[in-house]
């Protein structure tokens, strides 16, 4: 096959499973309940996939990070498979659906579902909010919590998950001069929208006063500026083009990737594979917001507006809103609709792409989308649209 491998590849279904805080469901039977969505919304069967992509796998070192693994899902639906990958070593949570693509379009297979699942805030009601986050475990012989990897070298002084967000921020608010003020919109945008979105996990008003009053959690960030854990999956079904059937509904089709580690060298790698579009044909932005301060470095270097401008380009709320120049995380982002690791991004923009948003549809219906996850050097972007 000539050309660039998006050229060859759509996303032609979408599945999200009931998603909650503590839902204390089975992670498998929400793995199975958005599947099954995915695969119908495909107008396929499971006997069409012929491929199984997700990450981080069965196992991960943060209980609860992972909710099912590779071949669970195969048993559980009875799949014939041709091919299968799964593993943390991916550009960003979203460079599974990335390997999908490069698989499909290389004739490997036609159809392959993409998933992440995760059932953190159900574990943590067991083993608590921090065991969960840094990847302890406890012994079987006594309550010591164990720690692996560099987070030897982190934990015991204290440095935990989101103090690497609030250093990022406060470089950020050093080197640009940006306020929390201005930092408090993407948290209250994302809000705004999830207001509207009936699968967002927090849909309440939140106002500037009720950010700036929060809980300090490593400052600058305060508690709505980090995600929260979520119990949910979030399922999509790859297609080679030829082979995606006519549903009804236009396939998404995938425009060009940035996986190269690193978020502004991700955004570079995005729009040297686009031919055609530009950040001037971006219609609306699913920026991965595990941390709040992530969007705006995203925002920058998928350049969306100018580096070091991000804080004042969002200043106010009014351009990112739904109904801005450049509407933002429209289903309420990570920060609201709940930690489903950039999936939930992808999700919302085929969701918004197809006109199917309901009372958080973007209007007119957007054509081109740009996603993004992850932050340091594991990130991964890209650019989807209707044709």
């Amino acid at each position: 096959m000539r050309g660039h491998f998006e050229d060859h590849v759509a996303i032609s279904g979408i599945g999200l499973s009931d998603v909650g805080r503590r839902l204390q469901r089975d992670p498998w039977a929400l793995t199975a309940q958005a599947a099954l969505r995915a695969i119908a919304d495909a107008g396929l069967s499971p006997d069409d996939i012929d491929g199984v992509s997700t990450y981080p796998g069965g196992a991960y070192p943060s209980p609860g990070l992972s909710g099912a693994g590779l071949w669970d899902v195969r048993r559980m639906l009875g799949l014939d498979l041709r091919w299968l990958s799964g593993g943390s070593e991916v550009a960003g949570q979203i460079g599974s659906v990335i390997n999908a693509a490069v698989a499909v379009s290389s004739g490997i297979v036609d159809h392959v579902l993409c998933f992440r699942s995760v059932w953190e805030s159900t574990h943590q009601m067991d083993m608590g909010r921090a065991a969960a986050v840094m990847g302890q475990r406890r012994s079987v012989d006594d309550d010591a919590a164990r720690v692996q990897g560099d987070r030897e070298f982190t934990v015991p002084f204290g440095v935990g998950h989101a103090c690497h967000g609030g250093l990022l921020a406060q470089r950020y608010f050093y080197e640009h001069g940006a306020t929390r003020e201005q930092l408090a919109q993407i948290a209250l945008v994302a809000r705004e929208n999830a207001a509207r979105n009936p699968d967002a996990v927090y849909r309440e008003p939140l106002t500037m006063d009720d950010y700036l009053g929060a809980r300090m959690i490593s400052e600058p960030l305060c508690l709505y500026d980090c995600d929260p854990p979520v119990d949910g999956s979030v399922v999509l079904v790859v297609s080679r083009r030829e082979a995606a059937p006519d549903t009804g509904h236009p396939p998404i089709l995938l425009e060009a990737v940035g996986s190269t580690p690193g978020i502004d060298a991700a955004g570079s790698m995005l729009w040297a594979r686009s031919p055609r579009l530009t950040p001037g044909d971006v219609d609306i932005a699913e920026v991965y917001d595990g941390w709040s301060v992530l969007s705006l470095l995203w925002l920058e270097s998928l350049g969306l507006c100018g580096r070091g401008e991000a804080a004042k380009f969002i200043e106010g709320g009014s351009r990112i809103a739904r109904d801005g120049e450049l509407p933002v995380n429209t289903g309420g982002g990570q920060l609201s609709a709940g930690r489903l690791h950039g999936y939930i991004q992808l999700y919302e923009a085929c969701l918004q792409l197809r006109g199917g948003a309901g009372d958080h549809q973007v209007k007119p219906v957007p054509e081109v989308a740009v996603v993004s996850t992850g932050a340091g050097h594991f990130t991964g972007c890209m650019l989807v649209s209707t044709g």
